[in-house]
């Protein structure tokens, strides 16, 4: 498993020169959420049903992106709707992650935010096996961050100065925070995997 040191810097020579790209990616994935909450604002029920289904695509074409970065693949702007071409994939998950980690919540809430850390890959996971069943995914995810629950909450911590620095500058600071926090993870999620490999030799 790589350090945190090692992931962010990864990171951020990944990104290096891409930043224009995934801020217009950024503000689009939000004029369309907020786009889509505003318009279904007066069907409460349907307006949260779909702000859910489109932050699901989201997740998932967020996820390819960024393992294409992590790849030196080149991308762009148009790729962050890779999640609507498989739209019912990334609505499985995002509604059994959900029912998951509601149901260990039911005994006590430890449990269920322990399971949000541990179906915290899946859609990486798919975005890079495409045609993998969601509750392969889930469970695979589950698999590979046994034993790195804890290292994905601190490095979620280690972000703590970022998030400040976006709340001072009024969100400013997002344009570069946002791909820097999504490389990183994305890096901790290939590290997790390399591990998780090199224990099933």
């Amino acid at each position: 498993m790589k350090t945190f040191n090692e992931l962010k810097a990864s990171a951020k020579t990944q990104i290096k020169g891409k930043i224009g790209i995934l801020f217009a990616m950024f503000l689009i994935m939000i004029v369309i959420v907020i786009g889509v909450s505003i318009a279904l604002s007066f069907v409460p029920v349907l307006g949260s049903i779909a702000n859910h289904l489109v932050n699901a695509a989201f997740y998932l074409g967020g996820a390819w992106v960024f393992l294409r970065i992590a790849k030196g693949e080149e991308v762009s702007v148009g790729n962050i709707f890779y999640g609507f071409e498989d739209l019912w994939t990334a609505i499985k998950a995002q509604f059994f992650m959900g029912l998951f980690t509601l149901l260990w919540s039911l005994l006590l809430i430890i449990p269920g935010i322990i399971k949000t850390y541990a179906y915290s890959m899946t859609f990486f996971i798919l975005a890079e096996n495409k045609g993998m069943s969601v509750l392969e995914a889930i469970t695979l995810s589950r698999k590979m961050m046994n034993g790195h629950k804890m290292d994905l909450f601190l490095l979620f911590l280690s972000f703590i100065g970022w998030v400040l620095l976006v709340v001072i500058t009024f969100g400013i600071a997002e344009i570069w925070v946002y791909p820097y926090f999504y490389a990183t993870l994305t890096n901790f999620y290939l590290s997790v995997k390399e591990d998780y490999m090199s224990k099933l030799g």
